[in-house]
């Protein structure tokens, strides 16, 4: 961490950051304390210091797995592994992949059986069904570790005033006298995203500015709806002293980034991770997304679960080191994403991810079988000064759905040139059904994406 910023950090975040926050994860039976001061040393060492770093807990996980987990047990002697063959990071690849419906079908025996105290997790199912899994402390201490250390990259720390937008319904239904005390007293405001009405907008803005946080949390979509509103009734958020904006769990669009950042005078941070595989990188100052590598591998894969070269695009594979209690072992996240190979002039030997270009079913079809990011059809409405949101839903092959608002409804000309333009890209005989709608429903878990695909690319 920045030594100035550790001068002027306030009494009172320190004394959060040094006391509070480690007698509450010392309270939860946590060691974050100890591994984020590890992962703050090694951050630092070498790429290759840290890949054998990486393979010396692989192995430790691969044994553990073989003689504690029933599942792992049973596959290693069907497909005849034994972890004493392990050579080298590459060897991950003789184990088969780890996907949602496998964790669905064999709950129970991925569990350790040395497992305690192991708390139940589910993801938000935007793509369909929810997933159920389960993580120990070992693994909520290392996640909970390397937030906190990408945190103070940006010279904020636990304690310091935040504003969290925030649509998951295991932190809103948290929200007990307990976790509002909790809170309070670690200087987090917690505003709900699943309603964005210009009522509730305007009661977000008033939050902001009277908190004046130091640093923001939140989906990116949502940061940007409320600096977008921000701009329409002329409030000034760039004076409030925040520092950063950190965004997760949706694409980050260069339009989102200069939106938050200009309307908040604030930098912003992209983090990439989610409650399943773990928080796998996070931007730095630099500008560049390092990985997580002490705790988290990340192989970039085709179909066929086989390793791609840095630079080349595919299925964002992960394996969690520290998930011996529930172990994810070469677990398909359906992003899409590339690795980089270059070293990042902050200094962090930590290994690059390229691009995250977002989920699978961010990607839609045309009809002759080419697979192209949403990004092509999104910006087709982007900039249409008649639509004020929109969502794109790929029903199938031949039909593709464009909900859109608009205030002042859309002229036939308009309606028109759209299908003209999908069809173009997806194919001249797709149907494309453009229906106005009042507003565009958010997922359950308040998150918003533009892009639906129907469709599988595999």
């Amino acid at each position: 961490m920045n030594s100035n910023y550790k001068q002027r950090k306030s009494f009172y975040t320190l004394l959060v950051s040094s006391l509070f926050f480690p007698i509450h994860e010392y309270l939860k039976c946590h060691n974050s304390v100890s591994v984020r001061k590890q992962l703050e040393i090694s951050q630092w060492w070498p790429r290759q210091q840290i890949e054998q770093f990486q393979f010396t807990r692989l192995r430790r996980l691969l044994f553990y797995a073989q003689a504690n987990v029933p599942y792992y047990h049973s596959l290693f002697a069907e497909i005849g592994f034994n972890p004493t063959e392990i050579n080298s990071l590459a060897d991950l690849k003789r184990l088969p992949l780890l996907d949602k419906a496998k964790i669905r079908n064999n709950i129970d025996t991925l569990k350790s059986i040395k497992a305690q105290k192991l708390a139940r997790f589910n993801t938000g199912g935007s793509s369909g069904e929810p997933l159920v899994f389960y993580i120990g402390n070992e693994r909520i201490s290392h996640d909970v570790a390397a937030k906190w250390r990408a945190t103070r990259w940006w010279d904020v720390d636990i304690g310091d005033p935040e504003i969290v937008v925030w649509g998951s319904p295991i932190e809103l239904g948290a929200q007990d006298s307990i976790r509002v005390l909790r809170d309070r007293l670690f200087r987090s405001k917690l505003l709900p995203a699943f309603e964005m009405s210009e009522q509730k907008l305007n009661i977000f803005l008033k939050e902001i500015h009277s908190q004046r946080p130091r640093m923001l949390f939140g989906y990116p979509s949502a940061l940007a709806h409320i600096a977008g509103h921000a701009e329409k009734i002329g409030m000034q958020m760039d004076n409030l002293g925040v520092r950063v904006a950190f965004v997760t769990s949706e694409r980050l669009y260069d339009d989102q980034r200069q939106q938050i950042s200009k309307v908040f005078g604030c930098s912003v941070a992209n983090g990439y991770g989610g409650r399943d595989a773990g928080f796998i990188a996070h931007e730095c100052p630099v500008g560049n997304m390092h990985i997580t590598a002490e705790d988290i591998i990340v192989e970039i894969t085709d179909h066929h679960g086989i390793p791609l070269p840095p630079g080349q695009s595919g299925e964002i594979v992960i394996t969690h080191l520290a998930s011996s209690d529930f172990p994810f072992i070469r677990y398909r996240t359906g992003d899409i994403g590339s690795l980089d190979d270059k070293l990042c002039s902050c200094g962090r030997g930590l290994p690059l991810l390229r691009e995250i270009q977002g989920r699978s079913t961010d990607f839609v079809m045309a009809q002759n079988g080419t697979v192209m990011h949403g990004l092509a059809l999104i910006y087709i409405l982007r900039n249409l000064p008649q639509i004020s949101a929109f969502k794109i839903i790929q029903e199938s092959l031949n039909l593709t759905r464009v909900w859109v608002v608009s205030e002042i409804g859309l002229d036939p000309t308009i309606s028109e040139m759209i299908k003209h333009k999908f069809q173009s890209r997806l194919g001249q005989k797709v149907e494309i059904i453009i229906e106005e709608v009042a507003e565009i429903p958010k997922e359950k878990s308040g998150k918003f994406r533009y892009v639906m695909s129907k469709v599988s690319p595999n």
